[in-house]
């Protein structure tokens, strides 16, 4: 029955807390600066869905998650004693979320599904960002579905069934895969089939999305064992 698979991004297929800090330390050597990094990512990483949620509520015009970022590290620059960083320095910071890494399954496991199943992003990332992420990490999608297309970020009904539409097939033959149970509760409440694949994206101190919820069709540890109970 399932036609094709749409993967969320960010700690689904990517390592974003690792990479943004490897980043950061990166950018200190260069810079001569000094900040908690890791609290830093994990608070930037916090304030993604609440500057969404400002744009899905009306409280901000449509805008990317370039945007987004880039004011959510104005706000916490002082915090983290970053006050005097200069314009150029912000934006290259903003570009680390274009350079993030793979989990380590991602490269073949999403090769393996593809033999299969037409494979796609479904992202609140800006297509920018996404085209930026495939091309760094050497992945092959057959589409790059952003909220920027559809105009509404997740959990918004219209990104799922926006999905569905696009590649021409019902919502119950679209699969989201995702590390995150209420992206798959909205998805499923839209008709989509869902399956949790599990990630550790908060590193050890992580306390939610550890399993999946009842309800979820599909459980798996890896792209590899997804595709084996895909029947891959």
């Amino acid at each position: 029955m399932i036609k094709a698979l749409v993967f969320d991004v960010f700690g689904t297929l990517f390592d974003w807390r690792g990479s943004l800090i490897d980043s950061f330390e990166a950018f200190e050597h260069e810079r001569g600066l000094a900040a908690d990094w890791p609290a830093l990512v994990e608070a930037w990483r916090a304030a993604y869905a609440p500057s969404m949620d400002l744009v899905r509520h009306g409280r901000l015009p449509w805008t990317n998650l370039d945007a987004l970022h880039r004011a959510s590290l104005d706000e916490l620059a002082p915090r983290f004693g970053l006050a005097g960083l200069e314009e150029s320095a912000r934006a290259e910071c903003v570009q680390f979320w274009h350079r993030l890494e793979p989990w380590p399954d991602v490269r073949a496991g999403m090769a393996r599904l593809r033999e299969r199943f037409t494979v796609a992003t479904l992202s609140n990332g800006n297509v920018a960002l996404l085209v930026d992420l495939a091309r760094h990490a050497d992945i092959r999608f057959d589409a790059l579905f952003s909220a920027e297309i559809f105009r509404h970020y997740k959990p918004d009904p219209e990104t799922y069934r926006g999905a569905a539409e696009l590649l021409g097939i019902g919502a119950e033959e679209l699969m989201l895969v995702a590390a995150h149970n209420a992206d798959l509760r909205a998805a499923a409440a839209c008709g989509l089939r869902t399956a949790f694949l599990a990630r550790c994206e908060w590193g050890p101190r992580q306390v939610s999305d550890l399993t999946a919820e009842d309800g979820i069709d599909v459980a798996a540890r890896d792209l590899f064992e997804l595709a084996e109970r895909l029947g891959g």
